[in-house]
């Protein structure tokens, strides 16, 4: 025989399934479907529960690196870390699991990593031509400088030059034209070097100041190529002193 249940035990039931009710609608809990098809608790911004450390083993080329990451990380964190390792910046690698390349926004628990899994690191094809680019491009700039530098040495040798002659036609001692022509024709031969250095980056400001100069002693020599014409040469002559004999008389004997 089946006992009806009283009202009052009916309402006082329904009055306690109602509280909670009220209260899970104030705590609503998210949902999430994991991609091997289970149905999960959404990852909240705050848990008080800390993730595990997962240890990961990474294939890179020859090279193999064991590091630790929380096992609710993104790959693009991990990237982060294997950045320390490898050398290697976020955008220039690419990691597989599984046989499938993973995004950055995507995270190590959901796709299936555990502890001791292998994730496998390469390098971004077009990282690699971007790196070989810039490797040729620093090896043009060292020879760019190296070049530079040896016209900067001839440079100062001739503009000692052209301070010698400066010196001597100030104190107007004439020097020979071809001197001041032969130094002008070796200084453009610097100016010709210079123009045929393919210069880039801090290159350039170093081949700018090299011709700069250049200019100048080639202008400073082309002004004292005009001073040096209206130099009077200075003729040096030697004034002898002439002496004459003193007179002879002569010498008379006198007799008593």
């Amino acid at each position: 025989m089946l006992k009806r249940r009283s009202n009052s035990y009916g309402r006082a039931r329904d009055s306690s399934n109602t509280a909670p009710s009220s209260t899970s609608r104030d705590e609503e809990v998210a949902w999430e479907m994991r991609p091997g098809g289970m149905l999960v608790q959404k990852r909240g911004e705050k848990s008080d529960v800390p993730a595990p450390n997962l240890r990961l083993r990474i294939a890179f080329g020859a090279m193999r690196y064991e590091i630790s990451a929380a096992s609710q990380s993104t790959f693009g964190e991990l990237k982060k870390v294997l950045t320390a390792e490898t050398g290697l910046q976020p955008g220039e690698q690419r990691l597989l699991f599984r046989g499938k390349e993973r995004e950055n926004g995507e995270y190590l628990d959901m796709f299936g990593v555990k502890d001791r899994s292998k994730v496998i690191l390469i390098q971004d094809p077009a990282s690699i031509e971007r790196r070989a680019d810039e490797m040729r491009r620093n090896a043009k700039i060292q020879s760019a400088h190296r070049a530079i530098s040896d016209v900067s040495v001839e440079v100062d040798k001739l503009a000692e030059q052209v301070s010698a002659i400066e010196k001597s036609i100030a104190n107007g001692v004439k020097v020979a034209e071809v001197q001041i022509t032969t130094l002008i024709e070796m200084l453009m031969r610097q100016a010709i070097k210079l123009d045929n250095i393919s210069a880039e980056g801090d290159a350039v400001a170093s081949k700018t100041l090299q011709g700069k100069r250049v200019q100048k002693c080639v202008e400073s020599l082309d002004v004292l190529k005009i001073s040096n014409a209206n130099v009077k040469p200075v003729v040096v002559t030697t004034k002898w002193e002439t002496f004459e004999p003193p007179p002879t008389t002569p010498q008379w004997e006198f007799f008593d």
